[in-house]
């Protein structure tokens, strides 16, 4: 038997006799190597991506965040930091490196520090450092909540718009200003009631335990 080496694999010859004769001729047969094998199914894994969900994703950076969940975070960034801020504010004021800012929440953030150690070091540092940063003590620790808020993957400028933006937006949303009821009253009237209590008599609707009342 003779074998031929190629990349990848061989060729190997196998003696093969011919059909009705006597004759025997050599046939050559490539044998696939465990490499090319290797090869064959990592192409196919190109050729058909697992990830398909990703392909069908329209163009452009998609957002990091949903605005809500940035101005959630704010909001509980500003309980977390107005327990703290007394105590915390002046050391962060002195902090001069990263390492300072850590230490500041650590010794004077506690319950809360877990929330923004390490992680969040340099951006609390670089946000105390901007000009726009406030004097007023209220101001300050709002201005640095709303910063943070991004965790980093937003721009503390950007997370702070978008902050303000879901604040307003809040405000202009329709609410329920005040709500009636079909009542029947003992004094005959049957119909909406006016501020809670019979248009006709002015008795109340009792929303204690009173047996008066009947809820259909």
């Amino acid at each position: 038997m003779v074998s031929e080496r190629r990349a990848f694999g061989h060729l190997r010859l196998i003696p093969r006799l011919l059909s009705g004769t006597s004759r025997r001729i050599k046939v050559a047969y490539r044998v696939v190597s465990a490499e090319m094998q290797r090869r064959r199914k990592a192409a196919k894994k190109v050729k058909n991506p697992i990830d398909r969900v990703s392909q069908n994703r329209r163009s452009g950076r998609p957002p990091a965040m949903r605005p809500s969940e940035i101005r959630g975070r704010a909001d509980n960034f500003r309980f977390m930091l107005g327990q703290v801020w007394d105590r915390l504010e002046p050391r962060l004021s002195r902090a001069k490196t990263d390492q300072e800012v850590i230490d500041a929440f650590v010794q004077e953030a506690q319950p809360y520090a877990p929330n923004f150690m390490p992680s969040l070091a340099n951006l609390v540092f670089r946000t105390l450092r901007e000009p726009k940063f406030p004097k007023r003590r209220t101001a300050r620790m709002n201005f640095l909540a709303d910063s943070l808020a991004g965790l980093g993957l937003v721009a503390p400028r950007s997370s702070r718009d978008i902050c303000q933006k879901e604040r307003i937006r809040e405000k202009r949303a329709h609410h329920i200003l005040r709500y009636e009821f079909y009542v029947e009253c003992s004094c005959g009237f049957k119909g909406q009631s006016r501020n809670h209590a019979c248009p006709e008599c002015g008795t109340k609707i009792d929303f204690g335990l009173g047996t008066s009342l009947r809820l259909t």
